[in-house]
């Protein structure tokens, strides 16, 4: 090791310029690099985190802000957080599509940022939906744990609710064609929570996911109305086809349908574009790739064989 300063800056400057330069190639960085459009804006994770929690407050008024709250001051308040949202989440609609849009033509935007104005409004006018749905949410939440000492109590720390907010929100602003930035909504209360919800997943009113941690639903699956999961579940896919050229083919259905009024509890894995009949349970730990008929209980065993209880 040299003990000579200026040599040793020396080195440190060329290893730095070494190591830019390998960078700077684009055989490195093509995979990686978002190249700008006309402003090259990516959307801003810290104002989705605002957008979020100001709908949070919206859906739930009192418990996360503006605790002070009146039935006098609601619409004011209310309304308030309503505009800004609708400012705030347009500019980021339309940073969402030009995170891949090759558009370098500065008039060509302006189509682009009506529509992210107008798919902004559109999302307000489905701000009641979502406040029904959770509604929905939270009673089955209370319902379903004999813990839960209040309504408000599974609202304010339950995980559940809080990964079914952003999903309940993501949704929406996936049905309206956005992009990318509903999968970042979800991806925060994944994070947050251990619950991966796909924002392209269907799901009914009164859901409730006990627990929560590590429950996987993916892209496409459809669930009915008062479906209750533990921690632990996943609805997955079980093969990825490919296209000619060998690319995984996008989109297509290959999660599980799971039907009104079923049980399915911890550490189950349910793969495929399988259906689960009304009123079934499946038990813990079971591995399920086929369907199974209205008011079935599943039980763990060598191939999960369905038992019937009742029937419909």
């Amino acid at each position: 090791m040299s003990h000579d300063p200026e040599k040793k800056a020396c080195e440190e400057d060329t290893l730095i310029r070494r190591v830019v330069d390998e960078l700077c190639r684009s055989e490195s960085y093509e995979s990686v690099y978002h190249r700008p459009t006309v402003k090259g804006l990516m959307p801003s994770l810290e104002t989705l985190v605002e957008i979020v929690d100001r709908l949070r407050s919206v859906l739930f008024p009192a418990y996360f802000n503006d605790s002070e709250m009146t039935t006098s001051t609601m619409p004011f308040i209310i309304g308030s957080h309503i505009e800004k949202i609708e400012r705030l989440l347009g500019e980021q609609i339309k940073r969402g599509y030009g995170f891949s849009c090759e558009i370098r033509d500065r008039q060509a935007c302006l189509e682009c940022e009506e529509r992210s104005l107008s798919l902004a409004r559109e999302f307000i006018a489905t701000i009641p939906k979502i406040r029904r749905l959770l509604a929905s949410d939270v009673r089955a939440s209370y319902e379903g744990d004999p813990a839960a000492k209040s309504t408000g109590e599974t609202i304010f720390c339950y995980p559940s609710i809080k990964a079914v907010t952003n999903y309940r929100i993501a949704h929406e602003l996936h049905l309206l064609g956005v992009d990318i930035i509903p999968r970042i909504i979800t991806e925060m209360a994944h994070s947050a929570t251990g619950i991966d919800i796909h924002p392209g997943a269907a799901i009914g009113e009164r859901f409730f996911i006990d627990h929560g941690t590590g429950t996987v639903i993916g892209e496409t699956c459809e669930i009915g109305s008062n479906v209750r999961l533990y921690q632990g579940v996943t609805l997955g896919a079980i093969s990825f086809p490919k296209d000619d050229s060998g690319k995984l083919v996008k989109g297509i259905p290959r999660h599980p349908i799971v039907e009104d009024d079923v049980i399915i509890y911890s550490g189950t894995t349910i793969l495929g574009r399988v259906r689960i009949g009304k009123g079934s349970v499946i038990g813990g730990n079971v591995w399920l790739t086929h369907d199974v008929e209205p008011g079935t209980q599943v039980e763990q065993g060598v191939h999960s064989r369905p038992v019937i209880v009742s029937g419909d």
